[in-house]
């Protein structure tokens, strides 16, 4: 099997509080075989050079919607599921381009995709799915009109019906949660709370009754997988960590003693702060409603206190965006954001090994460690000095490795 050494690199090895210079990462296959302190007496088939560049661990975003061609979903009512998906490959392309390596899909994303991804069919970051969200009746995600008296919707019917899947009572729960890991689910989404977005449902809201969330947690854990809920306010996060809920995502609306109730449950927040800025900026030009836009000035009050919480408390961050159609450009935005109240250490550390741990990935993911995959980055100067060089569109890396393949390499 053919060796490729990427030498002379200062590297940040997705734990380490400090960059560890002049290594040679040593790299066999789409694994890395070492990490050397100087240089590694190996002959490669390949070397990349390195110097005046950062090594990093490809990026994980652990909160994207790879189905959401637009903000307003309900457009995707008017898309069979072939031209919804040909809307979203570019967004696939874009988040490899921009250096996230893996996603996670925590609505919508199907076994599908996810092979096509891992095939190399399309461009794109391996992606772990959870398949739809799930919602109660009423609940986040029941796109449903007041006028509408259908209670059983055919999910197959249009790209919008596909991100969700109704469930009601702890009978049905089980049935469909399993029905998920059958088809292959990385996790269990479950809208635990109201939403911005969502017409019918204030985001104060909890949802699910406890046996429901429970039931959903036995089932995924019994596969070894676990929950993900969408929350916001304290008392939403508290009744599913509490549950067994693994990660609670968004949560702009806690308090204090809610992120030590997290940190207590072993279990992580996943901020997702830039969605909320940028939708702010582009609603009314998308169509946004005012109740809608009132409740994204609420969540954009709370983002930057949630940081303050979690890092009071040593509550686990990872690291995510929930980007949807338009908004997708903004992803690398989140790193500037969170920095605002966060070391842009523990920022990168959110979307290199933390976001691995919330995969069940550790030591293969987000990191630069023997046995580790071989996803890796360049970074044109120092991102824990100056953590914009991980904005935009990749301006800033110039070489993007996953699994050991080379996807972009503009060095001289």
């Amino acid at each position: 099997m053919s060796l490729t050494i990427i030498r002379n690199a200062t590297v940040f090895d997705g734990h380490s509080e400090d960059l560890i210079p002049d290594c040679d990462i040593v790299i066999e296959g789409d694994t890395i075989r070492e990490v050397t302190s100087g240089r590694s007496g190996l002959t490669a088939d390949v070397e990349i050079d390195a110097s005046g560049k950062t090594l990093l661990p490809g990026l994980i975003d652990a909160h994207v919607h790879l189905f959401a061609a637009h903000l307003s979903m309900a457009q995707c009512a008017h898309y069979p599921m072939t031209l919804m998906t040909l809307k979203c490959l570019a967004r696939t392309k874009n988040m490899v381009e921009r250096g996230f390596t893996t996603v996670r899909d925590v609505g919508g994303g199907d076994f599908g995709m996810r092979q096509g991804l891992a095939e190399g069919l399309i461009p794109g970051p391996r992606a772990f799915i959870g398949g739809p969200g799930l919602t109660q009746t009423g609940g986040h995600g029941d796109h449903r009109m007041k006028t509408d008296e259908d209670l059983v919707r055919n999910r197959y019917a249009n790209g919008h019906e596909f991100t969700h899947r109704l469930v009601d009572g702890t009978e049905q729960m089980r049935q469909v949660v399993r029905d998920e890991l059958r088809k292959g689910a990385d996790h269990i989404k479950l809208m635990a709370s109201g939403g911005v977005g969502s017409p019918n449902d204030a985001i104060e809201d909890w949802q699910f009754s406890e046996a429901e969330i429970r039931t959903a947690v036995e089932e995924a854990e019994a596969k070894g997988k676990y929950v993900a809920a969408h929350t916001y306010a304290s008392t939403a996060v508290q009744r599913a960590v509490k549950n067994g809920v693994r990660t609670v995502e968004h949560c702009n609306l806690i308090d204090r003693e809610t992120a030590a109730v997290v940190r207590d449950c072993n279990a992580f927040v996943v901020p997702t702060l830039v969605c909320y800025e940028v939708t702010k900026i582009h609603g009314d030009k998308l169509g946004l409603t005012p109740y809608v836009m009132q409740k994204l000035d609420e969540v954009n009050e709370g983002g930057l206190r949630l940081l303050e919480h979690c890092e009071a408390e040593g509550t686990q961050m990872g690291f995510g965006t929930d980007l949807m159609g338009e908004m997708e450009y903004a992803q690398s935005m989140e790193f500037v954001i969170r920095a605002r109240v966060q070391k842009p250490v523990d920022v990168i550390r959110s979307a290199t090994s933390v976001n691995a741990k919330i995969l069940k990935m550790e030591g293969k993911l987000g990191c630069i460690a023997e046995g580790a995959l071989a996803d890796i980055i360049l970074v044109d100067g120092n991102p824990l000095d100056d953590i914009a060089l991980l904005d935009g569109q990749g301006e800033n890396i110039p070489m993007i490795m996953q699994s050991g393949k080379v996807y972009r390499n503009r060095l001289t």
